[in-house]
């Protein structure tokens, strides 16, 4: 005899357990349920992670993903009182990251120059050649009443979206299609055209 005939004769399925039916059928009194507590009362649920009140798993690990901060612009600020008060600009002469480096007045090259119009006081008197990625509107005007030249290279976001901070136009003109998005395109209006009127029957 094989297995599987006496499983034929027996029954393929077991028969189901009716607890709460008396000590004599092993699950009786609390049939199953333990004693006490929110588990043995009816209508209780637990949460799926649940782990007995302890930190669940989902909440320990790591969490990662999208975020707008690792796209975000960091610069070296430095102000022209600085750059002015450092004996290597004091009579003037070319401002840009490697002549800032090379005055420790920045770090290195690995963040876009931002000037800023902190001016000395009694103004600026000298003549600064500044290149550099921004330059703020009050040390642009202080720069150039001063003989001086400004030349903002722009930073990489400032290239993606199509902006030139040296114009006075600084709106974006490469727009994505994030940007159009929800937009309407104007449709063009149906030309009519005039029917000619019929001519009269008969000679002129």
């Amino acid at each position: 005899m094989m297995i599987h005939e006496i499983t034929a004769q027996a029954g393929r399925f077991k028969k189901r357990i009716r607890v709460g039916r008396g000590e004599g059928g092993g699950r009786g009194k609390t049939s199953g349920r333990g004693n006490k507590g929110a588990g043995s009362r009816s209508g209780t649920a637990r949460k799926r992670a649940f782990e007995g009140g302890q930190m669940p798993l989902f909440r320990r690990i790591r969490k990662y993903g999208f975020s707008n901060v690792v796209f975000s612009t960091k610069f070296w600020i430095v102000n022209l009182v600085d750059i002015v008060a450092h004996p290597s600009f004091k009579n003037g002469g070319a401002v840009n990251p490697k002549t800032l480096i090379a005055a420790g007045l920045i770090r290195d090259e690995s963040r876009d120059l931002k000037i800023l119009g902190d001016m000395p006081a009694g103004g600026l008197k000298v003549k600064l050649d500044i290149t550099a990625s921004r330059v703020s509107r009050s040390a642009v005007k202080a720069i150039q009443d001063a003989g001086g030249k400004v030349q903002q290279t722009g930073t990489r976001r400032d290239k993606v979206r199509g902006v030139d901070p040296n114009s006075e136009d600084r709106s974006p003109k490469n727009l994505t299609k994030k940007l159009k998005r929800g937009k309407k395109s104007a449709k063009p209006e149906a030309k009519t055209e005039a029917k000619p009127e019929a001519k009269a029957d008969g000679k002129a």
